[in-house]
This record gives C-alpha cells, structure tokens and sequence, in this order.
C-alpha cells in the first residue's frame, strides 16, 4: 500500500516521503480502515517538526480521517466490514497507524460511524476540530457536558479565531446547542464566521472590541472558546461575566501568556487548557456521539458556503498539504488518498 512516513524530524520537503509497505492487519480489538480522505491539523505538522518531543520513530502523519472498514480483529462488536467511519488521533501512540496512507489499523474505541448523507470529506474534517471544539464548550462550571439542542441555552459563547477549523466547529456546536455566539476574526474572515452561523462578527483589531462585545452581552460573555490566549487575555478578561471560563485550546502568535491574578480574582475566573491527548476516551467518546447527533441534523457542513473552504490534496502531495497547515490556511485542508 502507498503511504507517508518519515523517520527524522524536521521541514515538510525534507523529511516526508512516499514509501510503499504492507497492508497491515488488525489485531484484537482493532479495525482496519480503508482511507478515503485524510485531514490534515496544525498539530500533525508539530508533532512532524518536534515541537513536542519525543523519540524519533518511523511514523506515518495525520490524527484524522474518514473511509470504510476495511477488516475487524477479534473482539471487536457493533463494527461491521463495509461501515462508513471516521477516525481520529489515529496516530496516537501508534505512530504508524496516521492516516496518510491507503490503510489504517486503530483500536475500535476511534472509530466512529459516519451516516450516509455525509461525506468523507466532513469525516475527515471533524475530528481533532469539533471534538477539541466540544470539548471547550463543555468545561464550564454548571455548564453542560454533553451538547444537544438547548444545552447552552441563555449562555453567550465567545468564539475567538472563528474562522478557523476549531473555531468553525465551535460556531455551529455552540448554535446547535442554543447559545448567542459572538465570533472575531479579522475583517478579511467576517463572512467565514457569518457562514458558520456566528450571530455577531467583531474585530478583533479593533480598538473598541471589548465595548462592541460588552454592548452584545451587557452581563458579559459565559465562556470563551480561545486559540490565541497570550493575545487575547486582556479581551478576554474584559468581557468575561463573573464566574465565567476561558477554555484555552491554543495559543496562535505565541504572545507570552501572564495571569493577571488580581482581574481573575475579581471575577471568580475559570482557566481550563484543552488538549484532546490527555483528556481521557470517555470524553472523547462522549464528543463524538454529540458530534454525531450534529451531523444527523445537519449543522456541522464545510466548504466554502459553510464558512469552512477545503483544499483538497493528493496523497503524493502530502507535503504541499503539510506546508499549507503550517503556513496558516484558512479552512480545511485535506488528502484525497481513494474514490470510495
């Protein structure tokens, strides 16, 4: 089978390449994928470069994908040969099993069904984004921990960076789920968060943010969806409602980040920083089932008229695909790797 690996550390052009190897099989309690998109996430491109650490290993890239299952191991139920499924953290521990290649071998519990009306493209975008997105929107004290139709409602989500993959999936949970969503972005990435369903767009830039947020949600704002912390803080604080969280899933500039202990004093503040590999399967599994409930009713679509573009690769253009993630596309970026 054709796949991507890379056994060194370092720029897309230098260390990714095309390789063949075996079709792996399943062993108990895995599945075999045949892989039909693989999405592309800033966090494959670190964990590429070593901006996480670690060993170096042979390692195929990208947590995220969608396709049919292609062969079940022993002990695995509720999975059938033929099922349409998306996968995410693929790779986790597992560094040959990314999803940039024709086949796949993960544990069953990343497995998730993928209805019919959706396509591989969605599976593949939704992954690491909405879960990571669900996550955030969940972590609130009192708040919800599952999403469905009226979980936040009365609650005022602020979504920071909502044109982004995290950010976009926020947008439209956050709706599904009943809140008034305020989004910034930059003037060029309006019509994206409007697309999303944002109900309000704010510059970010702006010198009057804070007042355009506050004139929005007098009280302030419940939680905070945020991807660029360091940036943001004082924003943030400034709209934040007493008792109110931020939920930190990135900090995009790397701008220092300093609490300012008075301000969150004052304000009962709740910090809760998201990364999706030390958050436990229960949670993870809990998000994909919500997601899942969002898709049957049709309110997480991509593309472009979603708010969402998506930049469609080969899979021997995995580099060119890595190097737009890395460079800060705006929207999805995905690999065709087989028409299923």
């Amino acid at each position: 089978m054709k796949s991507i690996v890379h056994d060194q550390l370092g720029p897309a052009d230098s260390v990714l390449r095309l390789t063949d190897r075996e079709v792996p099989e399943p062993g108990e309690g895995e599945v075999r994928i045949r892989v039909a998109v693989s999405g592309v996430n800033p966090t494959d491109w670190k964990a590429r470069t070593g901006l996480y650490g670690g060993n170096v290993v042979e390692s195929v890239p990208n947590q995220d994908g969608a396709g049919l299952v292609d062969a079940i191991g022993p002990g695995v139920d509720g999975v059938a040969v033929g099922d349409r499924v998306w996968v995410t953290l693929a790779a986790f521990q597992r560094p040959l099993s990314g999803t940039a290649q024709e086949y796949t071998v993960v544990p069953v519990e990343r497995v998730f069904p993928l209805a019919d009306n959706a396509s591989f493209a969605l599976g593949a975008s939704i992954g690491i984004p909405a879960i990571t997105a669900h996550r955030a929107l969940t972590v609130a004290e009192g708040g919800p921990t599952r999403l469905s139709p009226g979980a936040l409602k009365g609650k005022v989500v602020l979504v920071a960076g909502g044109a982004g993959a995290v950010g976009h999936a926020a947008v439209q949970l956050a709706r599904w789920a009943g809140a008034t969503v305020i989004a910034t972005t930059s003037p060029k990435k309006t019509d994206y968060a409007e697309a999303a369903g944002a109900h309000h767009v704010v510059n970010y830039r702006d010198e009057d943010a804070a007042a355009q947020i506050r004139g929005i949600a007098p009280d302030g704002v419940d939680l905070v969806v945020e991807v660029a912390a360091g940036a943001n803080n004082e924003l943030d604080l400034a709209v934040l409602r007493p008792r109110g969280t931020i939920a930190i899933y990135a900090n995009d500039g790397d701008q220092p980040f300093a609490i300012d202990i008075r301000a969150n004093m004052g304000l009962n503040s709740r910090y809760q920083f998201v990364l999706l590999y030390s958050v436990g399967w229960e949670f993870l599994t809990a998000a994909a089932e919500d997601i899942n409930e969002a898709i049957a009713a049709g309110v997480l679509p991509v593309g472009a008229e979603a708010g969402l573009p998506l930049h469609h690769f080969k899979l021997d253009q995995t580099v060119e695909a890595h190097q737009a993630v890395e460079s800060g596309a705006t929207g999805k970026v995905l690999i065709d790797v087989a028409d299923l």
